[in-house]
């Protein structure tokens, strides 16, 4: 269990942070072999603030942002998505990232439950 209490779920799909997100997967493979979306990747990672070396020379890590799902729509629009319950949308460090992800990338995250 994480520290929202999900139990990771290990499918013949793959490893996932929890059912729920487990059960959009399916929803969305269902609606990529339907051809209502295309190009569905799991845990696409966006760099949201880069390595930095600070004054002893040492390297500060870069922050990023791994979302559940990537896809594109029929419009051709790119749609990052990730799955989230009320309380986890709460979550400060969430909150910063989604931020920067509009800021860095314009990308407003879907939120889906």
């Amino acid at each position: 269990m994480n520290k929202f209490r999900n139990k990771k779920i290990f499918t013949t799909a793959g490893k996932f942070d929890s059912k729920r997100e487990m059960h959009r997967y399916l929803e969305l493979a269902a609606m990529q072999e339907a051809g209502e979306i295309t190009g569905l990747e799991r845990q696409p990672r966006y760099i949201l603030v880069g390595s930095q070396k600070r004054e002893d020379g040492t390297t500060e890590r870069p922050v990023s942002y791994t979302a559940d799902f990537r896809y594109t729509d029929k419009e051709g629009k790119i749609v990052v998505e990730d799955v989230k319950s009320p309380r986890t949308r709460k979550n400060p460090e969430y909150i910063i990232k989604r931020k920067l992800m509009l800021e860095r990338y314009g990308i407003t995250i879907k939120e889906v439950e």
